[in-house]
């Protein structure tokens, strides 16, 4: 006979990283990039480049895939990537399988946040949406605190519930998310479907590399 006792919670906190996570937007992301690099003349990063930087604050990720554009152009850069981002905004959807692995977090008691380089305009647009609404307990974006892999936002999360590192896991898609979580002292899961390829997420001890949402949900139910 089964015990039926309910198995404790290991983490109190569960804290996502939004592109490439739970959202299905590197694509988009990368085409952006590369448009908007080349509209202000400079040359157009790879795929693989251009998906590297996803997960900064734009600024950072915007001068890092185009170091031949000069400083002074970096606004219009800004401007020119969030013109074409505008332009795909219906084309991005949440990932098969993350709803209702939220509702199961929630309905476990598990506290929810998003931690991201998105901005807090972008963040906000896409939370208000009727299926998300309420799911999330608080979040952090890079326009608002220091951009990953910097703690910041991390330490921000866990005074705001006052709760220890132990105590919170953070779940991303980059190595910037997993350097993020090391950072802060906190436990972390990368998932390999999103912007960075998992070969370079073991040097950074996450405790698991899932390759879907499905696996991500299973991996939750079993052991957060």
């Amino acid at each position: 006979m089964s015990d039926p006792t309910p198995r404790p919670r290991r983490f109190d906190l569960i804290a996502f990283d939004w592109d490439g996570t739970l959202y299905d937007s590197t694509g988009v992301i990368v085409k952006c990039i590369q448009a908007a690099v080349q509209d202000v003349g400079g040359t157009t990063p790879t795929d693989r480049a251009a998906a590297y930087v996803i997960g900064m604050s734009l600024g950072q990720a915007l001068a890092h895939a185009a170091p031949d554009v000069p400083p002074e152009r970096y606004p219009l850069l800004g401007e020119r990537y969030r013109h074409h981002y505008a332009r795909h905004y219906d084309d991005l959807i949440l990932f098969d399988g993350v709803l209702p692995m939220l509702d199961g977090l929630k309905a476990r008691g598990h506290l929810l946040a998003v931690a991201t380089g998105k901005s807090r305009r972008g963040l906000d647009e896409a939370l208000a949406t009727v299926q998300l609404r309420g799911l999330f307990d608080d979040s952090r974006t890079a326009d608002e605190t220091a951009g990953k892999p910097d703690p910041l936002m991390l330490h921000e999360l866990m005074e705001a519930f006052d709760l220890p590192a132990e105590r919170v896991l953070m779940i991303g898609d980059t190595t910037h998310d997993l350097q993020l979580a090391r950072n802060a002292g906190c436990a972390s899961i990368g998932v390999s479907y999103g912007a960075h390829t998992p070969e370079a997420f073991g040097a950074l001890r996450p405790l698991a590399i899932v390759h879907s949402v499905a696996e991500l949900d299973a991996w939750l139910a079993a052991h957060a």
